[in-house]
């Protein structure tokens, strides 16, 4: 089962906590992803960090408001790709 975002939290700048549904949890840094040299319509919006803060969960997907969304398994991918991510222990 591929997994879904279930937690979400800004921490300034273009970093998020990002948590899993498998229970995996990780910072990310979207700082490459929002320099790119010429960004498109969607990703323009989030080149604003204040705007980046607006973050949140759409069916599973960190998306912002302007609609643009990160495919979940990608971004896991990703994550694990970077060894960004951590077992939390169960709640």
């Amino acid at each position: 089962m591929l997994p879904d975002v279930t937690h979400i939290e800004s921490l300034g700048g273009f970093r998020l906590r990002v948590r899993f549904s498998d229970g995996k949890e990780g910072v990310h840094d979207f700082t490459p992803m929002v320099r790119e040299s010429n960004p498109g319509p969607m990703l323009k919006p989030l080149c604003d960090a204040s705007f980046f803060a607006r973050v949140f969960i759409e069916l599973g997907a960190p998306t912002w408001p302007n609609g643009f969304d990160i495919c979940p398994d990608y971004l896991h991918q990703q994550m694990e790709a970077a060894d960004e991510l951590t077992q939390v222990a169960a709640e």
